[in-house]
């Protein structure tokens, strides 16, 4: 099996175990993970790229779901030592580290990260790889926080710099070029839980009986509204662009 290692000088900001075991929480969140893989779905194509893939458990629902191909990334050592393990066998996929300040040249049908853009300073920067990394006419897909006055303990804890609104994250893709964006809030009630549990409690989101009440019967409720209304508000922001044709 090959062994592959972040690029020379490009590391992850925050609490790296931190930041394993609030990925780990979250996929135990079976609905609240079955929600953020829709949304990206219907604009993956035939071989996205996906930025800071984690554990590689959104990777493994798109794959599980037909996507025919992925090139999966991270640059923390430790996470990209589990992706290589574990799609080591599968043929579908890529795995890779890369530096999206020096993107490889790629021909991806979309450019993906969940909860990743919020870690990196120059997000506009960030975004502009997309040029680089997908065919023309190609999409760019993001979910990030929302809402400043959200900005916690743990926030800080695991490399956030920011959390956004819809118009500050259509602002980001429209400096890098990007058009036709469409930004939406998602989890309207994930919001209050999120500021009362993590901005005035201080907690730690983790798995637990509280985290298992709220993805059986809160979930699956904001998301059947939110499939037909607009939230005006949300926990974060999921935003589609596309690369400029020509």
């Amino acid at each position: 099996m090959d062994q592959f290692v972040p690029p020379e000088g490009v590391t992850a900001s925050g609490d790296s175990a931190l930041q394993t075991q609030t990925l780990e929480s979250v996929a135990s969140a079976v609905n609240y993970h079955r929600w953020l893989t829709a949304l990206a779905q219907p604009h993956l194509g035939d071989s996205p790229l996906e930025l800071g893939s984690g554990l590689g458990d959104y990777a493994q629902t798109w794959l599980d779901q037909g996507l025919p191909s992925i090139t999966v990334t991270e640059v923390d050592a430790s996470r990209l030592a589990v992706l290589s393990a574990r799609f080591a066998d599968d043929p579908r996929v890529t795995v890779s580290s890369i530096d999206v300040f020096r993107p490889p040249s790629g021909r991806h049908s979309a450019y993906v990260a969940f909860n990743v853009l919020e870690h990196i300073d120059a997000d506009v920067e960030a975004l502009r790889a997309a040029h680089t990394l997908v065919r023309p006419g190609g999409a760019v897909v993001m979910f990030v926080p929302a809402f400043e006055f959200a900005m916690s303990r743990f926030d800080r804890s695991v490399g956030h710099v920011r959390r956004y609104t819809t118009t500050t994250l259509t602002q980001a893709f429209t400096s890098a070029g990007l058009e036709d964006v469409h930004a939406t809030y998602v989890n309207m009630p994930g919001l209050a839980a999120w500021f009362v549990g993590m901005r005035l409690l201080r907690m730690t989101p983790g798995e637990g009986p509280l985290l298992s009440v709220w993805d059986r019967a809160v979930v699956p409720l904001a998301r059947r509204w939110e499939k037909t209304h607009r939230a005006p508000f949300g926990q974060s922001v999921f935003a589609v662009g596309r690369v400029p044709v020509g």
